[in-house]
């Protein structure tokens, strides 16, 4: 019994903020198919192939940068794989009105339009940014661009500076049976924590900035295990209150923090199988009670989400393992005015909570009145102590016997 963790106590909706009140601390608020023999992955820093179907043309992806003093751009610039990066240059145009209808640069679809990215490395791009995920098993997954446009004036002999940023990120869906390094059974400190959604698994993530302090619609930070963490961004509403819908903007506001898939479940162990019904936990979700505001143009909007997870070692003291017990979504709100300016800070906080419960110890804990020996010999004397008092107890012994043997005797 003492050699092993004691049993860890039942997590439920109602309890669980005593726990987390009891035990924590201050802390900041998959491929199905075989790739082909003739193909092989992308390597940091290859070019990204593109396919135009209609001529049958396989090129690269280019993301313009600037040459020289002028820093003009040049747009047979290659896109590296896993290079994210962010350009700039700018361009002259003798005849702006007739350029902004012919000039590839100008139009929106020539960075998308009539071809496609390959996912893999074949043997035989005003404002763009390419959000381009990929997963180690079956390379590129997909590619996104956003646009940001603007009004320009002028005919003759005006200047644009453009703006290019590539971003990469991981795929999140994960295939049973290929989670090496979350721990087994128990989570390893640093693994991402898994999660499923009607049984897909993928892993835990958060809402991240991206160079500007804007939030991402696609690159979001992984959450490990152990680990407290932290992300702020601004988070565009532009689209949002033109529709001076409050509970369309509060859903969208929610979705932004959980991400594209709507997490449920939660793997207690690393080693979970979404065919295990017993190694998962439903995550808690407290979103925000909406209350009245005296304010007729308000809608109460979550601005914060802190991810609090409770776990506790289990099994022997000398191979302990992780295990979650509980999880909660822990929303809070304030009044966002329709007027206001057409972004929100918002902020993810994820906390860790050890409620280990250790076994009794098989001696007592050291007291403090408890004094160290006055002399080196001390261990000596008790030794000889011993000794003496053995020979003691022996002669009273053989006395004892001698006694009721002649007592028998007569």
């Amino acid at each position: 019994k003492l050699n092993y963790f004691q049993q860890p106590q039942d997590i439920k909706e109602s309890d669980f903020m005593k726990f987390l009140e009891k035990y924590g601390r201050h802390s900041f608020i998959a491929p199905s198919q075989v790739q082909p023999s003739f193909s092989a992955f992308y390597r940091a820093g290859d070019p990204i192939l593109i396919y135009f179907d209609s001529s049958s043309v396989l090129s690269t992806l280019r993301q313009p940068v600037k040459m020289g003093a002028s820093g003009l751009c040049v747009d047979g610039n290659p896109a590296g794989f896993l290079d994210s990066k962010s350009t700039s240059c700018t361009r002259i145009f003798t005849n702006l009105s007739k350029s902004c209808m012919t000039d590839p640069a100008l139009d929106a679809a020539s960075y998308y339009r009539d071809f496609t990215v390959l996912k893999v490395h074949v043997r035989f791009l005003a404002f763009v940014i390419y959000e381009i995920e990929y997963s180690g098993t079956s390379g590129i997954q997909s590619v996104s661009v956003q646009f940001k446009v603007s009004n320009i004036s002028g005919d003759f002999g005006s200047s644009l500076q453009q703006h290019f940023t590539l971003h990469f990120w991981v795929s999140a869906p994960i295939l049973p049976g290929l989670l090496p390094g979350f721990g087994n059974p128990g989570y390893i400190t640093g693994a991402p924590l898994l999660i499923a959604n009607s049984g897909a698994m993928q892993h835990m993530s958060i809402l991240q900035g991206d160079s500007e302090g804007s939030c991402s619609q696609f690159l979001r930070r992984t959450v490990q295990f152990g680990r407290n963490m932290r992300t702020g961004c601004n988070l565009s509403l532009s689209p949002l209150l033109e529709e001076r819908n409050c509970s369309y903007i509060q859903q969208k506001l929610y979705k932004a923090f959980q991400g594209m898939n709507k997490t449920e479940d939660l793997a207690m162990i690393g080693s979970a199988l979404s065919t295990q019904t017993e190694e998962w936990t439903t995550i808690l979700v407290q979103n925000c009670s909406v209350q009245a505001v005296n304010c007729t143009s308000c809608c109460i909007v979550p601005v914060t989400l802190e991810i609090q997870i409770l776990w506790t070692k289990v099994g022997l003291l000398s191979n302990p393992q992780a295990q979650i017990l509980g999880a909660r979504y822990f929303y809070q709100c304030r009044p966002l005015k329709f007027l206001s300016a057409p972004t929100v800070p918002v902020t993810t906080v994820v906390t860790f909570t050890d409620m280990t419960d250790w076994p009794e110890p098989p001696w007592g804990q050291p007291q403090r009145h408890w004094k160290l020996p006055f002399d080196i010999f001390f261990p000596f004397k008790v030794a000889l102590n011993f000794e003496s008092s053995y020979r003691v107890d022996l002669t009273g012994c053989f006395l004892f016997i001698l006694i009721m043997s002649g007592i028998l005797c007569f």
